[in-house]
């Protein structure tokens, strides 16, 4: 589908070195910030507190959270649990407090707002669990990362799948950069939200990619800049239809989702705005760094239905630069 069309490739190439450049300082940037500044990992990952309180009327969030801010603990999230009567409450570990001591108080603090809350459940999120949750979140970001990357060799071939994987891990530096310059906090809707970016973006390398392939089929007598010019302009119609209305659903959550899914909304905001970048202006120029030509995508398929070997148009580092 084009909503419209553009008759006069832009050329995207001729700009390789600027976006790598700015990709690159950008990239750096984000690895000093979580170097230096960390993430604030929520609860989910550092143990604490959870509570389920009960009400016989809808709950009230809003006054549930000035609650509990009012006995210090302004890092707590409250969010419904299974219906709107259903209220969870999450603590942060809370130095020289006992869980027992530390759940009274909420509860006082609670019923002090409303006297109809009822506590119903008091779990300590240990340590330990919290390590758990860190090292499966981290080995799930690297399976996923290593699935997208042979996928792409298979379909495809390893220079594409080299370039696609380092565009995607740009995007998740830059998400967790983000993340640690703010401080927001880091907890497993992060996660979550930051893997669903890395299918989100390898979609997106997988179309430009077929185009390219594409086009080394018809446009036999054009370079390898010119081929991969072509391929990004004719697909910019789908890339800003689709990307669009991601956003605008993402932003929906953004706006009106609440506490619960704004870091998670805030996450994917970055990575679908990112994701649009890199794998425009950084895989495609990392795999014509890499050396991708007709002959690494379909000379082998040419040499099995003609056996015709066709004159391969290499690269122009001086056509790259200007």
């Amino acid at each position: 589908m084009e909503l419209f069309r553009i008759k006069k490739d832009i050329p995207f190439m001729s700009y390789g070195r600027l976006t790598t450049a700015i990709s690159l300082v950008t990239f750096i940037l984000a690895v000093v910030f979580l170097a230096t500044r960390g993430l604030n990992f929520g609860v989910d990952f550092t143990g604490g507190t959870v509570m389920e309180v009960n009400y016989p009327q809808a709950a009230n969030l809003e006054s549930v959270r000035k609650a509990v801010d009012s006995i210090g603990l302004k890092e707590a999230t409250v969010q419904n649990f299974g219906s709107s009567h259903d209220v969870l409450i999450r603590l942060p570990v809370k130095t020289g407090v006992s869980v027992a001591k530390l759940s009274e108080e909420v509860k006082a603090a609670l019923v002090a707002a409303d006297s109809t809350a009822e506590v119903r459940r008091v779990e300590a999120v240990g340590a330990q669990v919290g390590d758990e949750l860190y090292e499966n979140g981290g080995l799930a970001l690297f399976f996923v990362s290593l699935g997208i990357m042979l996928y792409l060799w298979l379909r495809f071939e390893w220079r594409f799948a080299v370039a696609a994987i380092i565009a995607n891990m740009h995007d998740v530096v830059i998400i967790l950069g983000f993340f640690a310059f703010f401080q927001w906090e880091f907890n497993l809707t992060v996660l979550a939200a930051i893997l669903a970016v890395l299918g989100y973006s390898v979609n997106e390398s997988v179309v430009v990619f077929d185009r390219v392939r594409e086009n080394f089929r018809k446009m036999r007598k054009a370079s390898v800049v010119q081929v991969i010019d072509n391929a990004i302009t004719r697909t910019m119609s789908r890339t800003i239809i689709t990307h669009t209305m991601t956003q605008t659903m993402v932003g929906s959550m953004l706006l009106f989702g609440g506490e619960v899914l704004h870091n998670f909304a805030l996450a994917l905001t970055i990575g679908i705005l990112f994701g649009i970048y890199s794998s425009v202006l950084v895989a495609c120029p990392i795999a014509m760094w890499l050396g991708v030509n007709r002959a690494n995508l379909i000379g082998d398929i040419e040499k099995k239905e003609g056996g015709k070997k066709e004159v391969v148009v290499e690269p122009d580092p001086s056509e790259f630069a200007s």
